[in-house]
Order: C-alpha cells, then structure tokens, then sequence
C-alpha cells in the first residue's frame, strides 16, 4: 500500500512541476515579437522607455520624444497620459494609431528645476488594463556665462 502511495505522490509531483514549465513557455512565447499578430489586437513597441536628458543647463530646451509602432492588428487607442507630477508633461495623439503606423508621445520637463531627476509618465490605452510607464531623467545644473569664473571655496580674493 506504501509503494501505491508513493507512486502516487511522485506522479502528482510530476504533473505539477510539467505544468509549471508548460505556463512559463507560454508565457515566454508571448512576449517574443514575432508572434504580437497571433495574439491579436492593438500592440505598443517603443525605441525606448527610458528618456535620459543628460546633464543640461538650466532653462535648456525641455522637450523630448518617445516613438513607438503600432505592430498589432487592430487600431491603438492611448485613453490618457499623466506625468508624476506638475513638472512633466505628456502630449500624445487623440486619434488612434492604425497597425504598422508609428506615433509619438512628446515629454516637456521644467528644465528650471535644478538638480537631478527621475519622472514617469503613464499611458493608459486601450491594449490592457495596466498602464505603460515611461521614464525620462537627467540632473539640470546652473548654467555658466561665458567669460565669467566660478568662484573658489575657502578664496581670500
């Protein structure tokens, strides 16, 4: 009876560990690009998600761009966008992206902000519920007048 019980026990443990390799294959199998127009519906690829500005002056030019694709094969729909906070600013287009057709969503960021950052956008749009994030980041330093000079820590002139 102990045999039956074991065999048992070690068919079960089996079976359980095969379907855990069977769902993370699918899931896997899922996120390759060469299948999006299996899945169906509307699909967002971006370049990047990550923007990073770098070091720049203060008051520098604050606008940057992420281009995503549309390799679904049915229209995308971005429902809303919303920086972190009161310093970013999303624009993205109203009318939705058609399959193979490219779009961009344009980030303003208060480059009067000295210091460095790290700002997200999030995109709520009609492929899922979850929301994309994007990212953009950079440190915004005091900008140097040419022909002035910085002047030195413990300097008695």
């Amino acid at each position: 009876m102990k045999h039956i019980l074991y065999a048992g026990l070690i068919i079960c443990i089996f079976s359980a560990g095969s379907f855990a390799q069977t769902q993370d294959k699918v899931k896997s199998e899922i996120q390759q690009p060469d299948q999006l127009d299996e899945i169906g519906g509307p699909q967002m690829i971006f370049e990047t998600l990550v923007v990073n500005y770098g070091d720049i002056d203060k008051g520098s030019d604050p606008l940057r761009v992420f281009r995503f694709t549309n390799t679904g094969i049915e229209p995308l729909v971005i429902k809303h966008a919303k920086g972190s906070c009161g310093c970013t600013v999303p624009e993205y287009p109203k009318a939705p992206i058609m399959p193979g057709e490219t779009g961009e969503i344009k980030v303003r960021y208060d480059t009067n902000r000295m210091g460095s950052f790290t700002k997200t956008i999030s995109l709520s749009t009609n492929i899922n519920e979850e929301n994309i994030v994007l990212t953009i980041k950079g440190n915004v330093h005091e900008k140097i007048e040419e022909g002035s000079v910085p002047a030195k820590e413990n300097s008695i002139f």
